[in-house]
């Protein structure tokens, strides 16, 4: 009795949660035309909004005017709202109003291609560390400006903090920044955010951290009780965190965004602009160039209050359960090789990948939408080296890849989960698992047209 009244709460719970989004009971169209209700496991690419977010919208919608210089009552009240996110977002992520900037950016790619361009006006040092484990847009904006070297990934999963040291001693005096993740985006593994910092700073250098995955699971503290743990610069995305339209945001110290022009020169950016002459504005608006994305924001405010009302504790011992549970469902299913935190007693964010012998990434993404209903992510995720290491494959059989149209590309198939997510759609993708694999020559003849090139589009040479 007393189980049955625990899962009946538990359940009430979740059915609060899950109420608190746009969308989860639309239903999708499948192959043979029935409409069933969709199941989304890739929330790691985009998160459907918060209905509070889209009420703020319509709310907002009939103040929202020009701002900078306007002085009418909605250029001042939209004004209001982008400096109250200022500090909303410092709230977020525990960092201080009297020594950090928030700058709004479109995404997170700009967050670190900015960050790149702050960097290179600011230091001499001309070395970059990135992890194996990153996305690419944590590691293509650097290589315009800087030598970027590779922190190797150790057999957990995790960013090798041995490996980091070594290079921090060896590079000592040479290296401008340390930019790890906070998780991977495909295996779902939790960084030593703060433990890495220590580190850098204890060799003179500064980390950034890309946190696009881990905020909308974890809580973060850019300031800690050891200031050697320190973050000194962080970027992350709202629509990663159910805030759809648009914004994202680099964090850093007052004294690192002083003295670098603007990436993006235009309106907004400077103080004056003669024929001979430029005065740049402050930071921050130095660096958001053109007119703010006012609804954007909006939508990232929001979305950062709810979850803070909603407590980011609560959503992540959901989350942990769930992801148990997902992973003791997919062991029992014979065929696949799944790519986790290899020590379930390592952190871990509702992030997991698999392959299935015998059938290819991108057949089983499109079998299990258009026979199921169930979203999910098939190929590289952004994050090559990763996935390349994770597969085993040489840097000689992907140049043979890449030569050859004839050959599938390799990849993996991507689960994330939200607390949205329920037990029951597990047991859902579990049963189509099943299914898939007890059918595979079926399955694959039938989808034997899905493109197989890099992240299931055509081979460019076909």
């Amino acid at each position: 009795m007393r189980q049955f009244l625990a899962k009946r709460t538990q359940s009430r719970q979740q059915n609060k949660l899950r109420d608190l989004i746009v969308g989860v009971d639309e239903k999708i169209p499948l192959e043979d035309g029935r409409f069933i209700k969709g199941i989304n496991f890739d929330n790691a690419a985009t998160t459907p909004p918060f209905k509070s977010v889209l009420t703020a919208i319509e709310q907002f919608a009939p103040w929202y005017s020009s701002v900078g210089r306007g002085k009418g009552y909605k250029s001042t009240r939209s004004a209001e709202i982008i400096e109250r996110t200022r500090i909303n977002v410092l709230s977020f992520v525990g960092g201080k109003e009297n020594q950090h900037e928030v700058v709004f950016t479109k995404n997170c790619t700009e967050s670190i291609h900015l960050l790149s361009h702050i960097r290179h006006q600011t230091t001499d040092k001309r070395i970059i560390l990135v992890s194996e484990m990153e996305h690419i847009s944590n590691d293509l904006p650097w290589r315009t400006h800087f030598e970027v070297e590779y922190i190797a990934v150790n057999e957990d999963g995790q960013v090798s903090l041995q490996n980091l040291q070594a290079k921090l001693a060896a590079l000592q005096g040479q290296v401008a920044l340390v930019s790890i993740t906070g998780a991977s985006n495909v295996t779902g593994s939790i960084n030593p955010i703060y433990e890495a910092a220590e580190l850098t700073h204890r060799y003179g250098a500064k980390i950034h951290i890309d946190a696009a995955q881990f905020v909308p699971h974890e809580t973060i503290e850019m300031i800690r009780l050891n200031p050697a743990e320190n973050i000194d610069f962080l970027s992350f995305t709202g629509h990663k965190l159910y805030a759809p339209f648009g914004t994202a945001v680099l964090i850093g110290g007052k004294d690192d965004f002083r003295e670098a022009e603007p990436m993006l020169k235009g309106g907004g950016t400077v103080q004056i602009a003669l024929k001979s002459f430029v005065q740049w504005n402050v930071a921050p608006e130095r660096f958001e160039g053109g007119t703010p994305n006012v609804m954007g924001i909006v939508a990232l405010n929001t979305a950062i209050r709810t979850l803070q009302q909603l407590n980011l504790e609560t959503i992540k011992e959901y989350e942990q359960q769930i992801m148990s549970y997902t992973l003791d469902k997919l062991r029992t299913i014979d065929g696949l090789r799944l790519f986790h935190a290899l020590d379930d007693n390592l952190p871990q964010v509702s992030v997991l990948s698999f392959a299935m012998n015998g059938l290819h990434h991108q057949d089983i993404a499109h079998i299990l939408a258009g026979e199921f209903g169930i979203s999910v992510r098939a190929g590289f995720f952004c994050a090559y080296s990763c996935v390349q290491k994770l597969l085993q494959l040489s840097d000689e059989r992907m140049d043979q890849i890449r030569n050859d149209p004839g050959i599938p590309s390799p990849g993996l198939v991507r689960i994330s989960l939200s607390f949205y997510n329920t037990f029951a759609e597990v047991d859902q993708l579990a049963g189509a698992l099943q299914q898939i694999t007890s059918r595979k020559e079926y399955y694959a003849k039938k989808y034997e047209d899905v493109p197989k090139g890099i992240c299931g589009r055509p081979r460019t040479d076909e």
